[in-house]
């Protein structure tokens, strides 16, 4: 029997980034299937949150960040550009996000065609691996769309012919995600059961295999 969990995600997050492999080979490995639920990071839903928040935040996370990709072997650079604009002189976030408001929902037209999880590690390899710079520009973001298994032409103009529709989606992602326990990404959620952060992925597999989770 196929288990199957939902994966609330967001592009601006690297440790969505970090834990997306691991997720990938497990459905190879075991009969289980991720229900892609993309959401948009904290500072477009909450553009006070990182004002608000203790400076050691931050401190602690450029820190471990790069520890947490060291250890898990994956290769990692802050992205180029951001995936979420940030007005330098204010730490503040304007309203128009191009980047992730594409980003979101391209992720949520993949999940739609049956690609989602594909998509976003190809797309997230993209922004987070240091091995590309301008990832917006050029064919980068087509590439890894054709790769797993996309055309990103044919979503982008899904998505030009009904936004609400895209935005909708998301928007009840966000409020399935705090019903469901937590607010941050990566969050995976199994039987009612969350679990977040990539540092939670071997608890979250320990309990799948508790509850019947077979090889394919």
């Amino acid at each position: 029997m196929t288990l199957g969990y939902d994966l609330y995600w967001s592009f601006r997050s690297p440790y969505s980034y970090l834990v997306t492999p691991r997720l990938v080979a497990l459905e190879k490995e075991y009969d289980v299937a991720a229900n892609v639920r993309v959401v948009y990071p904290i500072a477009v839903r909450q553009p006070d949150f990182f004002t608000n928040s203790d400076p050691l935040w931050f401190s602690y996370f450029a820190r471990d960040v790069f520890r947490s990709a060291e250890f898990v072997g994956l290769p990692f650079a802050w992205a180029s550009p951001d995936p979420v604009l940030m007005d330098a002189r204010t730490r503040t976030y304007p309203k128009e996000q191009p980047y992730i408001r594409r980003l979101t929902r391209l992720g949520q037209a993949a999940t739609e065609r049956g690609r989602g999880l594909a998509f976003l590690n190809e797309v997230s390899g993209v922004i987070w691996s240091g091995t590309v710079k301008n990832w917006p520009e050029g064919d980068h973001l087509a590439r890894a769309a054709e790769r797993a298994g996309l055309d990103l032409a044919e979503m982008d103009a899904a998505i030009t012919a009904s936004p609400e529709r895209f935005d909708g989606a998301i928007e009840s992602n966000q409020d399935a995600q705090r019903t469901d326990g937590h607010y941050g990404v990566p969050l995976m959620v199994f039987n009612g059961e969350p679990f977040f952060g990539q540092d939670r992925f071997e608890q979250f597999k320990w309990r799948m295999l508790q509850k019947g989770l077979a090889k394919r």
